[in-house]
């Protein structure tokens, strides 16, 4: 009988696989000094290089670090190895909150208010520490084993330069982005944060999204009229926050002490330890990332870059303004994943990439003004497929 063999990062034994991306791979993992169990997110240097991903994952990696609380994922350290790249996170089991919502339908007032509560928490926390979301939504929301919801998912954070107040780069999901971050004028991430959460709210108690429509120019007029309703049995409560919280003018939305302070808000609330205040060391992270860049240059200098070997989409998602990543629509009775993304790109650029990535990638395109059919077969040729595309011009 032969003897598995178990390997081990650190003070990390590393076990099976729980998770697979485009980038990494995602094991459980168990530290030997502790017992805790942690998630490992291993990423493969030479992918990193070869594809420009340095600066956008040390950012969230940084993020990540900077950012704990008892309500946010927390990300314990970054190891490396000559090939590897190991981030070592919180182990979360209970899935996403997105899942709860549509299992349940909606949410019991008490339920969605604990929730929200803890959401309230965890970006105010985020917004003390110069940091925003940018995509908050029920499916970036985890829980853990005791009910406790985890703030994930950095990928889109923005840190303002210093001396710069306002953001510029449209992201996001439609149907939680803010107004003001849909126009061309600049806006505050905190503001357009607080947007994101008062629909999230609207969500956890009636099932559904306040605006929802079939095309983006008519979704975009909801969202700066502020344009949505309540069902007859809202709690009024509720109701009384979120019209404050879901108003187009960012001057005179309802702030996070504003939230805080309301009546609604403050019922049965149980505050939690506060985030970890102090100076956090990114010293793990720069020397990961000092050395891969300097290896960064000697892999440019020997080979050109390569495509990547993924779907299109993820690819697409490459490009700067252009974020597919939940293109794929798991559609329910009342609350579904999102399959609309935002982007200032050129429609022609848009297609253009579209086409030349599905045809690099082996898919039949078929085009027809701005529609476009992409088939082919699925990874393990089980088989064939069609997802279609459709742009709509705000």
């Amino acid at each position: 009988m032969m003897k598995r063999v178990t390997k081990k990062v650190g003070k990390y034994e590393i076990g099976r696989t729980i998770g697979e991306g485009t980038f990494a791979k995602v094991k459980f993992a168990k530290n030997t000094e502790t017992g805790e169990a942690v998630a490992v997110k291993v990423l493969a240097k030479s992918r990193i290089l070869k594809h420009k991903m340095v600066d956008q994952i040390k950012r969230e990696i940084s993020i990540m670090k900077i950012v704990r609380h008892p309500n946010i994922v927390r990300l314990h350290e970054v190891l490396s190895s000559q090939t590897k790249i190991y981030i070592i996170l919180e182990f979360v089991t209970g899935g996403e909150l997105f899942d709860r919502i549509v299992d349940k339908g909606k949410l019991s007032e008490r339920e969605a208010r604990g929730y929200f509560q803890q959401l309230i928490d965890a970006v105010a926390h985020c917004h003390s520490k110069g940091v925003y979301h940018r995509d908050l939504k029920p499916e970036n929301l985890l829980l853990d084993s005791e009910e406790r919801l985890k703030v994930s998912d950095f990928g889109l954070s923005a840190l303002p330069q210093e001396g710069v107040e306002l953001l510029y780069t449209t992201c996001g999901t439609p149907n939680y982005i803010a107004p003001e971050v849909l126009s061309k004028r600049g806006y505050d991430g905190a503001a357009a944060d607080i947007w994101s959460c008062g629909v999230i709210l609207y969500v956890l108690l009636t099932g559904y999204l306040p605006f929802e429509e079939s095309d983006l120019p008519t979704l975009y007029k909801k969202v700066s009229a502020a344009e949505f309703s309540y069902p007859f049995w809202f709690p009024s409560g509720a109701k009384s926050l979120i019209d404050k919280i879901l108003d187009p003018n960012p001057e005179t939305r309802l702030r996070i002490d504003g939230i805080q302070e309301h009546p609604w808000f403050k019922m049965n609330y149980e505050s939690i330890s506060q985030g970890e205040d102090g100076d956090v060391s990114l010293d793990d992270v720069r020397a990961v990332f000092d050395d891969i860049e300097d290896q960064y240059v000697t892999e440019q200098s020997k080979e050109k870059i390569s495509p990547l070997t993924m779907n299109a989409f993820e690819m697409i998602t490459l490009s700067q303004g252009l974020n597919l990543s939940a293109l794929f629509d798991r559609r329910q009775d009342h609350v579904k994943r999102q399959t609309r993304f935002v982007s200032r790109k050129p429609a022609r650029d848009i297609l253009s990439a579209i086409t030349s990535v599905a045809e690099l990638l082996g898919f039949k395109v078929n085009r027809r003004g701005y529609k476009t059919r992409l088939e082919g077969a699925s990874v393990n040729n089980a088989g064939q497929f069609a997802v279609v595309l459709e742009l709509s011009l705000a």
